[in-house]
């Protein structure tokens, strides 16, 4: 009884901490969909806007799981805190819809990555999925101007930023002799993403083509096809800025990238929620999409990319 009592008070004393932050600033959090190092960017963009507003408390969170239960607990311990406004990357926005409205009752929310639009969320922030899937899909053409037969990697099958990205790339292969054979989850699971590619080379010979549809999903694919001496051998494209990703674009084994700018949705996203919470809606359009562009990164430009990031991450 002692050590739950003592677990008890520990865990008031974090929310309370929060709640005694809220009490004097306004507390805004982000709140990923699992831990990724696509993530360290938009925690560096939400360190930026609270070192320009420095009126409020600004926080990063992942769920300890990358689950919509787990996810959802922590959005409620976060309301219960008081904090004054949450951006969140629902790991899935169907299954979650119900349990975002909730949240939206009580602060004020904003959706990033994969929206949520009838959660009742004021805006979204960030990429336009489809379109960064039509960009990945020009780069296949590009790069197979004969047809191949592709297998995609994704985290999150369910989620709509999957699902429009990987329906942008059939939108642009559709009547070329490029086909996605298949689409291979994992679930946001490291080891799972590597076993799925080291499984594809044994069980489909036939592929030619590998697609990286969340930000790890490069790397695994990339660490696979090394081990099994096949870089360069199968054409690796997809999505973000990993710099496993950005290193095999630069030695000719990725043929590219579509980078996202997360960097951007934590500090614009922060910024955003400061002026709403001040009373100005001006800037969110008609829609309720607060687009991002995306942009492609290829051998010509992947050095310059490198070098904007890092300033962008404050490393350059």
């Amino acid at each position: 009884m002692k050590r739950i009592a003592l677990m008890g008070a520990a865990v008031a004393l974090a929310l309370s901490s929060v709640a005694g932050h809220a009490a004097d600033k306004k507390t805004l959090v982000f709140v990923a969909n699992g831990a990724s190092d696509f993530w360290k960017a938009a925690e560096a963009g939400v360190k930026k806007a609270n070192s320009e507003l420095p009126n409020y408390v600004m926080q990063f969170k992942y769920p300890s799981q990358s689950s919509a239960a787990i996810q959802e607990r922590l959005m409620d311990d976060l309301v219960a805190a008081g904090v004054s406004g949450i951006m969140v990357s629902a790991v899935d926005p169907k299954t979650e819809t119900d349990a975002l409205a909730k949240i939206a009752k009580q602060t004020l929310l904003l959706t990033t990555d994969s929206d949520a639009a009838k959660s009742g969320r004021v805006a979204y922030i960030g990429s336009s999925n489809v379109a960064a899937g039509k960009q990945v899909g020009e780069i296949l053409k590009k790069a197979l101007p004969k047809g191949g037969k592709c297998m995609a990697f994704v985290g999150l099958p369910g989620a709509d930023n999957a699902k429009e990205r990987i329906q942008g790339i059939k939108d642009v292969i559709k009547g070329t002799k490029i086909d996605i054979v298949d689409v291979r989850a994992d679930d946001i699971d490291m080891a799972r993403a590597k076993r799925n590619v080291e499984d594809t080379l044994t069980a489909h010979p036939e592929v030619n083509c590998m697609l990286g549809i969340y930000s790890y999903n490069i790397p695994q694919i990339y660490q696979a096809l090394k081990e099994a001496g096949q870089l360069g051998k199968i054409t690796v494209t997809g999505f973000d800025d990993d710099p496993i990703t950005l290193g095999g674009i630069k030695e000719g084994t990725v043929a590219g990238t579509v980078v996202q700018q997360p960097f951007l949705w934590g500090y614009e996203g922060m910024k955003d929620m400061a002026k709403i919470l001040g009373g100005d809606k001006s800037f969110i359009p008609k829609d309720g999409l607060i687009i991002i562009p995306t942009k492609v990164v290829d051998k010509s430009s992947v050095d310059e990319y490198a070098k904007e990031l890092a300033k962008m991450q404050g490393k350059g």
